[in-house]
């Protein structure tokens, strides 16, 4: 019996995901974690100091601003910036290891970092977390209770502004209060179908 020539696999995909402050990124990615996607999830480096509940090199990777500086100078970096005073970069290491190993790789990132990627890699895919109604945004936001009321308005202020990106995403994903099953499990269509059709 002639055996059938095994299929190629189709290349891994970089995918970034981004959307304002206060829709849910963390949360949903990790129900993603927790319902077992086999992707690897980037931990992004950031000089802010820990919130309550974080977990050092799960959550984020904490550095110094001298430790950051060093690690964007070293071009350990795919990508950094400055968000509300505090630098945020994904180190590029975690990023190559993967997609080299054949594994897809998850990027969450703010809006501003997302436009960086597209311009050095556009070949990513780009998914846009957004919540329905901006009111979902403010409530999330208050419920963190990290912000003073000047810094939660500033925040709402950049939100609307970001939220005007999202049509230069390849898709939006609507993350409802309450349904983040949804919005973890529609990414994972998203991310295995174009990687399909990409092969």
């Amino acid at each position: 019996m002639q055996s059938v020539p095994q299929a190629n696999p189709p290349p891994p995909l970089l995918v970034v995901i981004s959307g304002p402050s206060g829709v849910g990124k963390d949360a949903v990615l990790s129900r993603m974690k927790q319902l077992g996607s086999p992707y690897h999830f980037t931990v992004t480096a950031t000089s802010r100091t820990i919130r309550p509940g974080e977990t050092d090199g799960v959550d984020y990777i904490f550095v110094s601003k001298e430790t950051f500086s060093q690690m964007a100078d070293a071009d350990g970096l795919l990508e950094s910036a400055n968000v509300y005073g505090n630098m945020y970069g994904i180190p590029r290491d975690q990023v190559t290891k993967a997609l080299e190993s054949g594994q897809d790789v998850v990027v969450k990132i703010d809006v501003q970092g997302a436009a960086t990627i597209r311009r050095i890699l556009p070949d990513a895919l780009f998914i846009f977390l957004a919540a329905p109604e901006m009111s979902e945004v403010a409530s999330r936001l208050k419920r963190r209770m990290t912000e003073s009321p000047e810094a939660l308005q500033r925040r709402l202020d950049t939100a609307l502004k970001e939220m005007e990106e999202a049509p230069k995403f390849d898709f939006i994903v609507y993350n409802r209060e309450g349904h983040i099953d949804d919005a973890a499990l529609e990414i994972g269509s998203i991310i295995d179908r174009e990687r399909t059709s990409r092969d």
